[in-house]
């Protein structure tokens, strides 16, 4: 799956590279699209495979690579554009990837049984684990509240996100900013993101991913109610701090937590589901906070909404209990 989204992943950038006309943009970026859906959940679902013990940590540190891409990727563009064109730069950016990701797909396994050794801490561990054999199939976790309880869960925490990704540059202008100033409060969400991956994916090995998860909706909310009140550039780069290792945190979270709660069996397809909920969420956020600044002409009513179901999604998850398997 890396391997062929991969591929998608290069092939929408060569081809944007010929770029003439409106249709085009869309469909190449929609193979983009495709491609990138392999950043996550053919990787997040491996490591599950792979690690009993330390699987949050694992999972962050893996993850902490799209945080790093954002950060490195649009300089070495910008760089390449500046050597060449735009056109050229995309062909460039394809190649790599294709040659990079496929060389780096081909050594991966999807079990450790695939080459005899068992996953990671799997003797060491006390924990009660949902086993290949006994764990649920998309069609059984379907069955329980759980997995639509977590899936709204899923949907509060991408809502924010995407208003936040979207607009906070804007709203930090219209707060007194200046552009570059502005420009650096993303830049702040998306360090934070990283450093929260890694620090929250430990933490939830260590107490718990459930107690974790509510602790890192906690933050979130937290920011979000002071981005409410934050007036000052500083108040802003605060709010970015929190709210960027926060939600860099739980993205490390959700994948380690369906582990424990529904099992390996269908682990892929059932993270792949969830993540359908998310990126809903996260395509609605930006398009709602924009129409409700249009029709008020602040931001102030759109991050209240998105602060309060922030506090919804951490009351769920405090209430979330592990479900049980139909007969």
């Amino acid at each position: 799956m890396a391997t062929a989204c991969c591929i998608f992943l290069g092939l929408g950038y060569i081809l944007l590279s010929t770029l003439d006309s409106l249709w085009q943009l869309y469909l190449y970026y929609a193979l983009v699209g495709i491609g990138v859906s392999g950043a996550f959940v053919p990787m997040a679902s491996t490591i599950a495979r792979w690690f009993v013990k330390r699987r949050g940590m694992m999972t962050g540190v893996t993850v902490a690579g799209l945080g790093v891409g954002t950060l490195v990727m649009p300089p070495v563009a910008t760089w390449l554009i500046s050597l060449f064109d735009w056109r050229h730069a995309y062909i460039i950016i394809g190649i790599v990837s294709l040659v990079l990701i496929v060389a780096a797909a081909r050594l991966l396994k999807r079990d450790p049984k695939e080459v005899g050794v068992v996953p990671y801490g799997e003797d060491a561990s006390n924990n009660v684990e949902h086993s290949m054999a006994n764990g649920f199939t998309l069609q059984e976790a379907m069955a329980t509240r759980q997995f639509w309880m977590l899936s709204w869960i899923y949907v509060f925490y991408c809502l924010s996100i995407g208003a936040v990704l979207a607009h906070i540059v804007l709203h930090g202008i219209d707060a007194g900013a200046s552009p570059n100033q502005a420009a650096v409060i993303l830049s702040f969400v998306g360090a934070l993101s990283t450093t929260g991956r890694i620090v929250l994916g430990i933490t939830g090995d260590r107490i718990g991913y459930k107690r974790t998860i509510a602790f890192g909706f906690a933050l979130m909310s937290a920011s979000l109610f002071w981005l409410l009140l934050a007036k000052d550039l500083w108040a802003f780069y605060l709010f970015a701090v929190v709210f960027g290792f926060s939600y860099g945190g739980l993205a490390a979270l959700f994948s380690p937590f369906i582990a424990e709660q529904f099992g390996l069996k269908s682990h892929g397809i059932i993270l792949g589901v969830f993540m359908i909920a998310s990126q809903i969420g996260e395509a609605i956020g930006p398009v709602v906070t924009g129409y409700v600044f249009d029709v008020r002409g602040s931001y102030f009513v759109a991050f209240l909404i998105w602060a309060v179901l922030a506090t919804v999604g951490l009351v769920m998850v405090l209430m979330f209990r592990t479900p049980r398997k139909p007969v």
